[in-house]
C-alpha cells in the first residue's frame, strides 16, 4: 500500500470504498435525488484499488479500467483538496465507465446490489442460495411468485417475499426473470414500463432468445441471457451466459461475480447457450439415470440397495471432481483405470455394445433441438403481443 503512495490499512482502505460504492449504487436507484457534487479522494482509491483488481482479474482490468486522467499524480499529498470526482446528476454510464468496472468485477463488492427474482423455482432458489453464500445480503433479495407454495424456503433464507413482480423489479437493479419459457412474454409485459437504464435483466428459461427477451422491453435494455444447472442448489452448478446487444463487459463482470459461489460461470456466444442445456441442463438427468442404472447392477449381484445408491452416487462424485480437477481429457482418465485384460475394459465393452456413446450424444443433441424449438415458440408468442 505504500508503494501505491497510500498509507492506509486495507481495512480502512475498503471502508473508504465501499462509501464510494455505496453513494454510487445510491445515484444509480436514485438519479432524480440530491446526490453528492464530488467524492473526496478519489483519485488515489480508484489508483489503489485498480492495483488490488490487477492482482486479482488481470484480463478484465488490462481490458475495461484505464488511468488517462487529467489529474497530477504529483499534487496528491491527502485525500481531500488535491483530488475531486465531480458526480453527475443524474449519473451517465459515460462517466461512470471505469467506477462500473471496477465495482462490478470484485466480489467483495456486491453488498450493495437488489437482487430480485420473478419465480420460485429450483433454479431461482439455487442462485439465491450461490448469492448469498457470497456478500449479497438476504435483506437486499426479493422474490415473487404467483402462490406461496414455493416462497417459504426462500423466506427460510431471509429473502423478502411478494405476490407482485412489478415490486420486484422496482426494488432491484439485477433482477433474474424464472419462470417456464412460455411465461417469458407475459412477465416482460408486465414489468416492461418499470424497466430503466438501472436495471440488468437476466433471463433463466431454456430457449427463450436475446432478441425476443429485448423485443419486450424498452429500448436499450440491458439482458443476459443465463442457463444454470440444478446442481446450483448445492453451489455445483455449471452455468453459461450470454451478453445482449446493450450489455457492457462490466455487466458481465457484474453477473460472474453475483454467481461466482454457484459453482463453474462461463460467458459465450449465445448459439452455446441450447447447446448447453441440452450438455449441462438437461445432462444433469442424463447423470443421475446413469447413477440409478450403476445402483441398479449391483442390485442385481447381490448388494443391498441403499448402499449400492449410496456408492453409485459417491462413484460420480468422484468421477466427476476428478474429472473436473485433474484437467485431463475424459478418454485419458478411462484409459487409467482401464488394465489389459480386467474388470473394467470388460464392462466398457458391454456398455459399447449397448450403445451408450451413441445414445448420450443424441440425448444432448435431442435435447438441444428442443431448447431451439422453444426458443422459436416463445419468439411467436413475443410477436404477437
Amino acid at each position: 500500500m505504500t508503494a501505491a503512495g497510500y498509507h492506509r490499512s486495507v481495512d480502512q482502505l475498503k471502508f473508504r470504498w465501499k462509501l464510494l460504492k455505496s453513494a454510487y449504487y445510491k445515484c444509480k436507484r436514485e438519479p432524480d435525488s440530491p446526490a453528492p457534487t464530488k467524492i473526496q479522494g478519489w483519485w488515489r482509491y480508484e489508483k489503489t484499488m485498480v492495483a488490488i483488481m490487477e492482482s486479482r482479474h488481470p484480463s478484465l482490468v488490462g481490458a475495461g479500467v484505464n488511468s488517462d486522467r487529467i489529474h497530477d499524480e504529483g499534487t496528491e499529498d491527502s485525500d481531500g483538496d488535491a483530488s475531486v470526482l465531480h458526480w453527475p446528476q443524474p449519473c451517465p454510464d459515460k462517466s461512470a465507465q471505469n467506477l462500473d468496472l471496477i465495482i462490478k468485477m470484485d466480489p467483495e463488492m456486491d453488498s450493495q446490489l437488489k437482487i430480485g427474482f420473478i419465480g420460485a423455482g429450483n433454479m431461482a432458489f439455487g442462485i439465491a442460495k450461490g448469492i448469498l453464500s457470497g456478500n449479497v445480503l438476504p435483506v437486499n433479495v426479493k422474490v415473487s411468485a404467483p402462490s406461496s407454495k414455493n416462497l417459504g424456503r426462500f423466506q427460510e433464507l431471509g429473502i423478502s417475499v411478494t405476490h407482485s413482480n412489478v415490486e420486484v423489479v422496482c426494488g432491484s437493479d439485477v433482477v433474474f426473470v424464472a419462470v417456464k419459457p412460455h411465461l417469458v412474454p407475459l412477465v416482460l409485459n408486465e414489468i416492461s414500463q418499470h424497466v430503466t437504464d438501472r436495471h440488468i435483466i437476466v433471463s433463466v428459461a431454456a430457449g427463450v432468445t436475446l432478441s425476443t427477451v429485448e423485443e419486450l422491453l424498452p429500448e436499450n435494455s440491458v439482458a443476459i441471457r443465463l442457463m444454470p444447472n440444478l446442481p446450483c442448489l448445492v453451489q455445483e452448478g455449471a452455468l453459461l451466459f450470454a451478453r445482449g446487444s446493450y450489455a457492457k463487459q462490466e455487466d458481465g463482470a457484474l453477473l460472474r461475480s453475483l454467481l461466482h459461489r454457484c459453482g463453474l460461470v462461463e460467458e459465450g456466444p449465445e448459439a452455446w447457450i441450447d447447446i448447453h442445456t441440452g450438455l449441462s441442463g438437461s445432462g444433469v438427468a442424463f447423470v443421475y439415470l446413469f447413477a440409478e442404472a450403476l445402483a441398479e447392477g449391483a442390485v442385481k449381484m447381490g448388494m443391498p440397495s441403499a448402499l449400492a445408491h449410496s456408492i453409485a452416487s459417491q462413484t460420480v462424485l468422484g468421477a466427476g471432481r476428478l474429472l473436473r480437477d485433474s484437467g485431463k481429457h475424459p478418454a485419458q482418465l478411462r484409459s487409467e483405470v482401464c488394465t489389459p485384460g480386467g474388470t473394467t475394459i470388460y464392462g466398457l465393452h458391454t456398455l459399447e455394445q449397448g450403445g451408450v456413446r451413441a445414445a448420450t450424444m443424441s440425448a444432448v443433441e435431442s435435447a438441444t433441438e428442443r431448447a431451439r424449438e422453444l426458443g422459436r415458440k416463445s419468439a411467436g408468442a413475443g410477436s404477437r403481443k
